[in-house]
């Protein structure tokens, strides 16, 4: 067993070293604020205060972990190790206090202080110290990690962590699951007036698939590849701008949703009108839980639309325990700067919440629309977020919609390109 050593035990000191030791470092820990048992204490230890333990190894804390309130940090960033680094301290045996840093970035302390929002009400990513300073494409709290295993090991060589094991996670979100079909005789005909379309007519009289029915195409992918993936389904009772889904009243719907909760882990997808709707949200995942004729426990934001701490509070209390939705619906990359799932931290409350987050940091829309890049880009793009989330036995989740892996022409390189990155792992 490892021993802490600190002034004072907080909630915050408490997660973010649980989350360290026992989740990334496979270790068992305590916190003590008793000299004497730490002087004696014969084990690996760590002195985390400002005093002089002679033989401990030392990390000298800033405030951060030893505050309560929700104040602008000083996050100056430096080079250590070949990567950006924050919290830079004068004394001890690792530079910079990597327990605060590391509760900076995973409990996400920049989007409760005031910033700007995109055009969706999201917390922009241009604001996060992780754009600014270049690091966003790296899982910087696991690479930390790392390099303070090493610094440990190197003072204790006894040391001996049980790292957890890459895992590779697909998951899919179902805003629209078919392009024509089960849409109705007022939308197939308004759609057809605004774009007239040879195909939309041969998918209705059916000579032809649906362009947006992948799902047995995916299927076989899954099984040649042995994975388990995670679909999220839009159930929103009426369409709107940004709900464009086959209502859930739908026969076809019904049967799609209970052909996939059969044989895969199914989440809701809250529609755009009850993203800031809390009775809404509580309708839907109802309709979802009947139809799969299961309890859902598993969720992603519409549009990665959420704000904190509101929108993970009205999750915990709809009874979601895992959420998808921590990443950014503009650029791809590392919303937490870690490829590992944690438990929210409610600053607001100060408290661990019940409610699992499961960063992503690859969604093709990213790629497509926001980033520009070309199916070969982004095949690239894919390839080095999956091998940089190995690098660190992390878990690398991907998002794609089933209208990018249809046989839309519009996006048959994206079809392509992901046959071919499943061909490759």
């Amino acid at each position: 067993m490892l021993l802490v050593y600190t002034h004072i035990i907080t909630p915050r000191l408490q997660y973010i070293c649980h989350f360290i030791f026992n989740e990334l470092m496979g270790l068992a820990h305590e916190l003590t604020t008793d000299e004497g048992t730490f002087i004696q204490y014969e084990g690996i230890k760590i002195n985390y205060s400002s005093k002089n333990f002679e033989t401990a190894y030392q990390i000298a804390p800033v405030n951060l972990l030893f505050e309560n309130s929700i104040i602008t940090q000083q996050t100056n960033c430096f080079i250590y190790n070949s990567n950006k680094a924050f919290f830079k301290t004068s004394i001890g045996h690792f530079t910079f206090d990597v327990f605060a840093a590391s509760f900076y970035l995973v409990s996400r302390y920049e989007e409760y202080l005031p910033h700007s929002k995109d055009k969706y009400g999201r917390y922009a990513h241009h604001n996060s110290l992780a754009f600014k300073e270049d690091f966003i494409h790296k899982p910087l709290v696991n690479i930390w990690v790392n390099d303070f295993i090493e610094s440990l090991q190197q003072h204790y060589p006894a040391l001996k962590p049980q790292l957890p094991s890459f895992q590779f996670k697909p998951t899919y979100d179902i805003d629209s699951a078919f392009c024509y079909k089960h849409k109705g005789f007022i939308r197939n005909i308004g759609g057809f007036i605004r774009q007239p379309s040879a195909e939309r007519l041969r998918v209705l009289v059916g000579f032809q698939q649906d362009p947006f029915d992948c799902f047995d195409w995916l299927d076989g992918l899954h099984k040649a590849n042995k994975l388990s993936p995670v679909y999220f389904f839009l159930v929103a009772e009426m369409n709107g701008l940004y709900d464009k889904n086959i209502l859930p009243a739908k026969p076809a719907m019904q049967q799609l949703i209970k052909k996939h909760a059969a044989q895969y882990s199914i989440g809701i997808h809250p529609g755009w009108q009850s993203g800031d709707d809390k009775e809404m949200l509580f309708k839907e995942k109802k309709i979802l839980e009947q139809i799969a004729e299961q309890a859902v426990k598993l969720s992603r934001q519409h549009y990665i639309r959420f704000n904190l701490p509101d929108g993970y509070c009205r999750l915990t209390e709809a009874g979601i325990t895992a959420d998808f939705s921590m990443g950014y619906g503009s650029i791809n990359g590392f919303r937490a700067s870690v490829a590992s799932s944690f438990y929210w931290y409610n600053l607001q409350k100060e408290e661990v919440s019940l409610l699992r987050i499961h960063p992503f940091c690859f969604m093709e829309t990213n790629s497509l629309y926001h980033q520009g890049f070309t199916p070969v880009q982004a095949l690239a793009e894919m390839k080095q977020y999956h091998q940089t989330c190995k690098n660190v036995n992390g878990t690398f989740i991907s998002i794609w919609h089933n209208h990018t892996l249809g046989t839309n022409k519009q996006f048959a390189d994206w079809r392509e390109l992901y046959q071919n990155f499943m061909g490759s792992i």
